[in-house]
């Protein structure tokens, strides 16, 4: 499963009153931002 469709599923769960899951989103979107900005510099 693509990383983009586990955030979106997450992010329904929280949504939907999970609270537990942010927890989980935070690894996924840590990643992206270190990506995105080792590309810019």
């Amino acid at each position: 499963m693509k990383k983009t469709q586990n955030v979106t599923q997450i992010l329904r769960k929280v949504a939907e009153g999970d609270p537990a899951d942010a927890e989980s989103l935070l690894p996924l979107v840590y990643d992206e931002l270190r990506r995105l900005a080792a590309e810019k510099l």
